[in-house]
């Protein structure tokens, strides 16, 4: 109950007795003894509900707007993160803050894998999130974040997900590609990396679809001993606990990719277009897919494509620097890097 509505409910209730007491005296001194009387009691009944009504009020949620960063950032040394994460899995005890339910961890692999070999890996742990990316040559390829309970079913489910996305995706680009006219430099560049694009985002449908070699990392919670235990086991480069963690939701994760091995770079998007290179005589320009919800997927940091609306003023649009098969990214603080 509000503090209005209850001051309301006493004025109610107190001042119509005290008004019927009031007009039953007769002697003026006594009503004014009465009044005073009444004046001193609506004030504490005031001040009470006052004081009620601030103790009542919700307490706000002090970690609004703070954000928990694990793994690796542009610029970092590769071997000094991982001789860091070795270090505070050792360290980390059983009074640690989140042992009691488990601890949470960045779980980062020596190779991509497919599904079916994180079960050997991760099998006794408890998983939430895994991370995707289709290791093409020299090209740059989404980082894609999966949620998994269920090792390696639930994996399977989200890489169909990301291909189905991919293709629309794939359809997207050679609209676009179609819908570029003129024959300038200009023009050429910007069809050409369209064109790009759609045969990179085939390739990566094709690739999730067949339950590829694509993982590299994964976010688990376990305890202590179980996390060292997963330290041990082939395949796995590091695991780096993350005591301080309680929600996942406010938590970025960046672990380094399995070619990362020295410094954390951009990469070079140098490779050859992954498959034959389709025309398409589209003219009109399809709605992009929506990333579904519960999935989220980013690009590597510092690129990006141009997304013009299929017009005539098209012609005269500069082409992009950079490609990535990325254009529905959402989600800016989690930006993982890409291969050197």
């Amino acid at each position: 109950m509000r503090a209005g509505d209850l001051l309301r409910q006493l004025d109610q209730r107190l001042l119509p007795p005290l008004s019927r007491a009031v007009a039953r005296l007769g002697d003026t001194s006594t009503r004014s003894g009465v009044l005073s009387w009444a004046a001193v009691l609506s004030a504490a009944a005031v001040l009470g509900t006052a004081v009620w009504a601030v103790d009542d009020a919700p307490v706000s949620d002090t970690t609004v707007g703070e954000v928990t960063r694990v793994g690796v950032a542009d610029g970092d040394s590769v071997p000094g993160y991982l001789s860091s994460a070795a270090a505070d899995l050792a360290a980390l005890g059983p009074t640690a803050p989140a042992a009691v339910d488990g601890t949470y961890a960045l779980v980062t692999l020596d190779a991509y894998l497919p599904p079916q070999r994180l079960a050997t890996v991760l099998g006794d742990v408890s998983v939430s999130t895994v991370f995707g990316r289709v290791p093409l040559p020299g090209r740059q390829t989404e980082i894609v974040r999966m949620p998994a309970l269920r090792v390696p079913d639930d994996v399977v489910a989200q890489m169909e997900r990301v291909a189905a996305r991919k293709d629309d995706e794939a359809a997207d680009y050679r609209a676009r590609a179609g819908a570029v006219r003129g024959d300038g430099v200009a023009e050429r560049e910007l069809r050409e990396r369209y064109v790009v694009g759609a045969d990179v985002a085939s390739a990566e449908a094709q690739a999730y679809r067949a339950g590829c070699a694509c993982v590299y990392a994964a976010v688990v919670r376990a305890a202590p001993e179980a996390l060292r235990r997963v330290a041990t086991r082939p395949d796995v480069r590091a695991v780096d606990p993350a005591p301080e963690v309680y929600r996942l939701d406010r938590t970025v994760f960046t672990p380094p990719l399995p070619e990362q091995s020295d410094v954390v770079r951009p990469p070079v998007d140098t490779g050859p277009s992954p498959t034959p290179r389709a025309s398409d005589t589209s003219t009109s320009s399809t709605p992009r897919p929506p990333v579904p919800m519960g999935e989220s997927s980013e690009p590597a940091p510092l690129v990006t494509i141009a997304s013009p609306e299929p017009t005539p003023a098209q012609s005269t649009e500069p082409a992009p620097s950079a490609l990535t098969t990325s254009p529905d990214a959402t989600d800016a603080g989690l930006l993982a890097t890409s291969p050197p």
